[in-house]
């Protein structure tokens, strides 16, 4: 289980357009928002995607970079920035299975083709949001075994808002006993 405040797993995959996204390098001035998705073959996936890709701006702005990640490959990637008309979302693909565990997603297994006609793939992680701090600490985490109700990017800006002007910390650190 990861813990707020504590050091997140290492995150290095290859990017869209070359490149290779490295978490620990990332360089953000407040931290990185990282957007785990089912891949392709989820039509929910492409929707969200499609949010984040209107809040991105919105994110730098507040000196946060985003990053949509999956288990894809890389043609199956390119497909899915394509069809959200991505412009500033940045795609990492080939995330590994044992690297999405380490993380705290959920592995899945294939039911076949999807409502749009896509085939899943063998195993494929679900849903998972983060925003990890420049010194890769967790400071927000949200993951899913499902792909239906998911947390807001508006609320997320917000949220981000309140924690800056207040220098809110992040929370569910304790470890203890209780």
């Amino acid at each position: 289980m990861l813990i707020p405040r504590q050091k997140t797993p290492d995150l290095n995959l290859p990017l869209l357009g070359g490149g290779q996204f490295d978490l620990a390098s990332e360089g953000s001035s407040r931290g990185t928002v990282i957007c785990f998705y089912r891949g392709l073959h989820c039509p929910i996936c492409a929707n969200y995607l499609k949010e984040l890709e209107k809040r991105v701006a919105d994110f730098a702005e507040r000196g946060v970079t985003c990053i949509a990640v999956s288990s894809d490959g890389e043609e199956r990637t390119q497909a899915m920035a394509d069809k959200i008309e991505a412009s500033g979302l940045r795609f990492a693909y080939d995330l590994p299975l044992d690297v999405a565990k380490s993380w705290g997603l959920y592995i899945s297994t294939s039911r076949g083709k999807t409502s749009i006609g896509i085939e899943e793939p063998a195993l494929f992680s679900e849903p998972g949001l983060f925003m990890v701090t420049p010194e890769q600490t967790l400071y927000y985490g949200s993951t899913q075994t499902m792909p239906f109700v998911r947390p807001h990017f508006s609320e997320l800006v917000g949220a981000l808002d309140f924690a800056i002007a207040n220098d809110y910390p992040a929370r569910g650190e304790y470890i203890g006993d209780v």
